[in-house]
């Protein structure tokens, strides 16, 4: 059974110090991100989907989130970058600290990817060896299929 929990919020660039929240807009500009957070496996599991840009404005919120899901004890996160169109650095380092963070209390992090720009930068970067990197939520889910280095 999966039950959906609704945290589609926009954060905007322009917010400076604090994320400013508005309503999800159908286009997004490059500095914005919406997190779409969903509960599987009976809320053992938390998938959070992301669109739009994991960077310098938008990390602190994703870091705090996977975070939060980590000390509420949700061992397994699954983060789906299949819709993320730019990653910085500082957005790899807060999926760094929340791969850290599951692995230290007994559970994992695991991301999906689609083949492009991510893909390749994890592949170049090396993280592709450090996380757990999948095609699909499913092949996450079952720990299959996973996405070798071609570096």
């Amino acid at each position: 059974m999966t039950q959906r929990v609704s945290c589609e919020l926009t954060y905007s660039h322009r917010a400076q110090a604090s994320a400013k929240r508005a309503p999800k807009c159908a286009i997004m500009s490059q500095d914005e991100l919406s997190i779409d957070v969903k509960r599987e496996d009976g809320g053992e599991v938390l998938i959070f989907k992301l669109r739009g840009s994991l960077d310098l404005a938008t990390s602190p919120t994703v870091r705090a989130a996977l975070m939060d899901a980590t000390e509420k004890g949700k061992r397994d996160l699954i983060v789906d970058l299949t819709q993320l169109e730019f990653l910085d650095s500082t957005g790899l380092g807060a999926l760094i600290g929340a791969h850290r963070r599951a692995s230290e209390h007994g559970g994992s992090l695991r991301l999906i990817v689609a083949d492009g720009p991510i893909a390749r930068l994890l592949n170049i970067t090396g993280l592709i060896r450090v996380f757990a990197v999948y095609h699909s939520v499913e092949d996450a889910r079952k720990n299959r299929s996973r996405v070798a280095a071609t570096i």
